[in-house]
This record gives C-alpha cells, sequence and structure tokens, in this order.
C-alpha cells in the first residue's frame, strides 16, 4: 500500500519495528539503492520522530534491507525538480538526528555513497562491517559535498577529510574507522553481534542520562548545522543547477540505464 504521508504510489520504503528498548529502523528502497528520495526522506523522518516520542524506546537503530546502506541524493528527483528543496530535507534529517534525545546507531554493510554517508556522520554510534565501501563521489559529478558536510568534516580528522572529498574514491570500513567517520569496523560476519552489543550497552543507561549526555555531546555539531546549513543547502543548489554538474549527472545516469 502507498504510504499516507508521502502520498507516493510507491509502497513503504522504510520499515519500524521495536524489540525491548531498540527502535530498529531499516532503508528499504531497492529500485533506487536506498537514494534520498522525497518519499524516502519523508518516511524516514516520520520514524526518528515515533521513535522519539516513544517512552519505551531508549535507542533507535538505523540499517538497511539489501546490499546498499544508501547511495546518496536521488539524481532523478534532482535533475527533474532541482535540489534546494531536498538540500534543505536533508540538512533537517541530520538536525533531527543529532538533536534526538535517544541515541542513533548505524550498522552498515555493503556500499555507501555521498548523502547517506550524512546519516552516518550525524548518528552517535556507527558500527561498520570492514569491507563495507564508502564514497564522497559528489567531486565526480561537479558537486561538492556540502550539505553532508556539516556532520561528515565534523566527525573526520582533517587529512583523511581532505583526501575523501577532494578524491572522491572508494574506502573501506576499516578505513573510514581510522579516519574517524564511524565508530569500529569488524568482520561481516561479526556486524550482528557488534552492534548487538552496542545497542544493550546504550539502552542500559537512564533515559534522563543519555538525553543531557547527548546534548553535552553534540551541542558543537547542532551550532554548527545551524549555522552553516542554510548556506550549504543553498550551495548544493547552486552547483546541482550548474550545466557542469547536470551534463555529469544526466551522463551517470544513462550509464545505469
Amino acid at each position: 500500500m502507498p504510504d499516507p504521508s508521502t502520498g507516493s504510489g510507491r509502497g513503504e520504503l522504510v520499515h519500524y519495528a521495536v524489540s525491548g528498548a531498540v527502535a530498529t529502523i531499516t532503508l528499504d528502497s531497492p529500485h533506487n539503492r536506498n537514494a534520498l528520495s522525497r518519499q524516502l526522506v519523508g518516511e524516514l523522518v516520520e520514524r526518528l520522530e515515533r521513535a522519539g516520542s516513544d517512552a519505551e524506546v531508549k535507542v533507535v537503530l538505523v540499517r538497511q534491507e539489501g546490499k546498499v546502506f544508501c547511495s546518496g541524493a536521488d539524481l532523478s528527483e534532482a535533475t527533474s525538480v532541482g535540489m534546494e528543496e531536498g538540500a534543505q530535507r536533508i540538512v533537517a534529517l541530520q538536525r533531527l538526528i543529532v538533536t534526538m534525545d535517544k541515541p542513533v546507531v548505524t550498522r552498515i554493510e555493503g556500499a555507501v555513497r555521498a548523502g547517506g554517508i550524512g546519516i552516518v556522520a550525524a548518528s552517535d554510534v556507527a558500527i561498520s562491517a570492514e569491507d563495507a565501501t564508502y564514497a564522497l563521489t559528489e567531486v565526480k559529478l561537479g558537486l561538492a559535498a556540502a550539505i553532508i558536510s556539516l556532520t561528515v568534516h565534523a566527525r573526520m580528522n582533517p587529512r583523511a577529510a581532505a583526501l575523501t572529498t577532494l578524491g572522491g574514491e572508494v574506502f573501506s570500513g576499516a578505513d573510514a574507522a581510522a579516519y574517524g567517520l564511524v565508530t569500529g569496523a569488524v568482520p561481516a560476519d561479526q556486524l550482528d553481534d557488534a552492534v548487538a552489543t552496542v545497542c544493550a550497552q546504550l539502552a542500559s543507561g537512564a533515559a534522563q542520562g543519555l538525553r543531557e549526555s547527548k546534548k553535552i555531546l553534540n551541542a558543537d555539531l547542532v551550532g554548527r548545522i545551524d549555522d552553516l546549513g542554510a548556506d550549504m543547502a543553498a550551495l548544493s543548489a547552486r552547483l546541482f543547477a550548474s550545466d557542469e554538474a547536470r551534463e555529469a549527472m544526466t551522463a551517470f545516469l544513462n550509464q545505469k540505464r
């Protein structure tokens, strides 16, 4: 059935389930490799807000169905309707994750690209498979990692941020841990156990302690988003609208067909 919150004819793209004190939010949009479409972002925000308002939930886990965690912006939407509104939505999504009262954990396997890395960086704890692959591919398309720089560049060490942002090349989950992007990386067959252990540790905290500790930890990051978010969204929209980027995105989409 279509999700009534989006008005889209597509079925639900983001699933929600609660077990004990952990709410699990699963990205499941295989037709576009979990790209950040209007529908997926809208559903993800709704699920996060639902978890935030559930007094029984202490920890929020974001994961994916399939081999791709998130492929970044939905380029088909960006080329057809522009990017300004979409950029603002992704800024708001990152801010929501950072400011939620409850810790957000991401479980990453397979591929995560561009805007999807912003979700990883915004989360409080990120556990990756060592063989997961990451890439800030914007530079290859005449773009810049603008809106996700709000969280990604705050997490990564400066040299790693420069290498990955300017190079746009693929790096591994093990690299992501060394760079500071994720909390830790483990062999793929140990990923579920590692995530379960972290979620259990976090869930043992008192709700007030978790809430106030997260505010302290993320105060600088919230300030960064609030100070720079509007400018980064405007820059992203301007770059997406440029002739250079449109040509590169069109060529990329044609290669995928």
